[in-house]
């Protein structure tokens, strides 16, 4: 099978990214290994699948897998990627559009200066929604991993993240602590970890290691997650730059029930075709 893509990336978080709209798509779990392994495939973080909405309200239907196989729910930097990729190919002429995720509708807009605007739904605090193990919905939240005891904030962003704030994102323990707590038996579906130093009240560094993919360079519903966190511990200020190793994102909230913005690039780097 005979596969056109495009590589794209999000602040560094890339992508593969396939038209479901105009080509007939099937894609098995070793498929999508294959396509994200950086030695022998195209590499990628995630891979993006453009499909046909099937919600009334939508435009598109857009749907995200891991490098390991495994579909989710949510993908901040995707979602740039997304509305980019199909105002490139003139699947649409729409510079904002409403696109339907396994968590719900967002509504991402192509801004005239490039980046691209999310508004990523409201976060989501109850243990049972996002889904983890707790007996309240306390912002701080006590988790033991390995020998130690951390304190995280739980949120869903449509997907289940677990922040903590560290002195030094450079030196905190992603690799060591990332996989422990990503696999969390208090997360039933697993869960992105993010380790957030916060350098003032209107910027913050960050680094995530992601569920199914490990370390990116960028996450977005990472980067909405920790400035939500940040700003229920009374650490931030309604609008705050976030700063990854692939790059700066810009998020903005106002509180509970208020739905969260996200502003960063999105960045086509290449066309391509691969047999399957």
């Amino acid at each position: 099978m005979a596969l056109k893509f495009t590589k794209m990336h999000g602040a560094g978080n890339d992508f593969v990214v396939i038209d479901g709209v105009r080509q007939q798509i099937s894609l098995t779990p070793e498929n999508i290994r294959f396509l994200a392994n950086r030695n022998f495939g195209v590499g990628c973080d995630q891979l993006l699948l453009v499909e046909k909405a099937q919600h009334k309200d939508a435009d598109f239907r857009y749907r995200i897998f891991n490098a390991d196989g495994g579909e989710v729910e949510q993908c901040g930097n995707g979602a740039r990627c997304f509305v980019r990729f199909v105002h490139d190919h003139k699947l649409t002429h729409k510079r904002e559009i409403v696109v339907e995720t396994k968590s719900g509708l967002i509504s991402p807009r192509l801004e005239e200066d490039g980046r691209v605007t999310v508004n990523m739904g409201a976060p989501i605090f109850e243990p049972k929604q996002i889904p983890f193990v707790s007996d309240d919905r306390d912002v701080m939240q006590a988790l033991q991993v390995g020998n130690d005891t951390i304190q995280i904030t739980a949120v869903s962003m449509g997907n289940p993240h677990a922040v903590q704030v560290v002195t030094d994102v450079e030196t905190a323990p992603v690799a060591a602590q990332g996989p422990l707590i990503e696999n969390h038996p208090r997360f039933p579906k697993r869960v992105n970890a993010g380790f957030m130093q916060v350098l003032d009240r209107d910027h913050i560094k960050l680094r995530v290691f992601e569920r199914g993919a490990g370390e990116t360079l960028s996450c977005g519903t990472g980067a909405c997650a920790a400035v939500v966190a940040g700003i229920q511990r009374g650490l931030l200020n309604a609008t705050v730059h976030v700063a990854t190793r692939g790059g700066t994102l810009s998020i903005s909230w106002n509180g509970e029930g208020s739905p969260v913005s996200m502003t960063g690039p999105a960045i086509s780097v290449f066309d391509g075709e691969i047999n399957l």
